[in-house]
């Protein structure tokens, strides 16, 4: 586990911790053999943040994916140069992803 979030998490987390989106968030939680950027513990949602690290590791990513899927969650990529440019947007899909069309 990370100590310190990148630019981009540490934006998301800005607009993510205290339940400020009506459910609470937790960073970098352990799931399985897996440490997730956020999880939405009572929605069952998962929100990655793709950055630098993640080129050229789709498969990687889908393996890891699948794996939490089978294990009940669902998970949302979000790239990390929207994060950094268009945080509202960003926001917006995870407001989707917890409630549907808003």
């Amino acid at each position: 586990m990370r100590q310190h979030l990148t630019a981009s998490e540490a934006r998301l987390w800005g607009e993510l911790r205290g339940s400020r989106l009506g459910v609470a968030f937790r960073r970098q939680v352990v799931i399985g053999r897996y440490i997730v950027d956020f999880l939405a513990p009572s929605a069952r949602l998962v929100i990655e943040v793709d950055g630098g690290f993640h080129h050229g590791r789709a498969h990687l990513d889908h393996t890891r994916d699948q794996h939490l899927h089978h294990a009940g969650y669902r998970v949302l990529r979000i790239p990390a140069p929207l994060i950094t440019t268009h945080v509202d947007a960003a926001v917006s899909l995870i407001r989707t992803a917890l409630f549907g069309s808003v």
